[in-house]
């Protein structure tokens, strides 16, 4: 797991060791979290997202500490961006995907994503991308990377926004009052990108 700072108080947690995988990590993380994220964790049917639902919230919680945040109850925008229902100033983010997991946390808006190179679909890339954005992916020395890493760009922003995704993907980074960070892991096959309010 590694972490990362970008200004004074963004937190950033990124955990990519995905061999940590497996049902005797899930048995032994289910304790460490509320009946709130348990519940939600036995739901996913598969493994991964039991996994990745629980330590996400271990993630955010150790994220948290340092501020003296120990209640992580949470409540639920009207889009299902979550919230710190008695930390209504601290603001977060989570998102996962099969290569790895990340959290952010803020006292600002902010949205963060991560997500495993793909196969960028033609059909998708018109679908979710400006025309100047298809064409820098359809030209990149690597089409998959330069379509994840607007993937991600675009994610992080809708994230932030917490309107989920309702807006036009094809102009979501034509706005202002953000400033976005994307990293790459090629090792591990995946992108992640932070988007937070300047």
């Amino acid at each position: 797991m590694r972490n990362f700072a970008f200004k004074i108080c963004i937190m950033v947690s990124i955990f990519d060791d995905m061999s940590k995988v497996n049902e005797l990590e899930v048995n032994r993380m289910l304790p460490l979290v509320d009946e709130q994220r348990r519940n939600e964790a036995l739901r996913y049917k598969h493994l991964f997202g039991q996994f990745a639902c629980l330590k996400s919230w271990l993630m955010l919680k150790e994220l948290l500490k340092p501020l003296g945040i120990t209640d992580l109850k949470m409540g639920y925008n009207e889009h299902g961006k979550p919230f710190l229902t008695y930390h209504p100033k601290v603001h977060f983010n989570l998102s996962h995907c099969k290569n790895g997991i990340a959290v952010v946390v803020d006292f600002l808006p902010v949205g963060i994503d991560i997500e495993s190179f793909r196969k960028d679909n033609i059909a998708l890339v018109r679908k979710t991308m400006s025309p100047t954005e298809a064409e820098w992916i359809r030209t990149s020395s690597d089409p998959v990377e330069a379509f994840t890493q607007f993937w991600t760009k675009k994610e992080a922003v809708v994230k932030l926004r917490g309107t989920g995704i309702i807006d036009d993907l094809h102009h979501v980074l034509d706005g202002e009052g953000y400033r976005l960070e994307t990293h790459l892991n090629r090792e591990k096959r995946y992108a992640w990108s932070v988007a937070y309010t300047q």
